[in-house]
């Protein structure tokens, strides 16, 4: 990937030349001059012990990034809509349990 096509909060397959031997998926958290810092969302059970290590970061250089083609119905996206959804109806049930008090 190029610097230009970078962006905080997008989510990119990865690869590590060291720490983790399988690709994974992160979240971009920070950029730098050549690389970026990931928080790991998405990799193989078999790295788990190497994950649990780097507290589910890394860094990583630009040229080991690709970008995650996202379709209309990912998971990812209704994942997130549900949590929203739910987080407004717990809202909503302590605000009612406020209010009867």
């Amino acid at each position: 990937m190029k610097k230009a096509d970078v962006k905080v909060g997008l989510i990119v397959g990865a690869r590590s030349e060291e720490e983790i031997k399988k690709p994974f998926e992160g979240k971009i958290e920070k950029v730098y001059e050549n690389s970026a810092l990931l928080g790991i969302t998405s990799y193989d059970p078999i790295d788990e012990a190497a994950i649990s290590d780097l507290n589910s970061k890394i860094v990583v250089n630009f040229k080991n990034l690709r970008v995650i083609k996202l379709t209309k119905d990912s998971q990812t996206a209704a994942l997130n809509e549900v949590k929203i959804e739910k987080m407004k109806q717990a809202q909503a049930a302590t605000k009612a349990a406020e209010e009867e008090k």
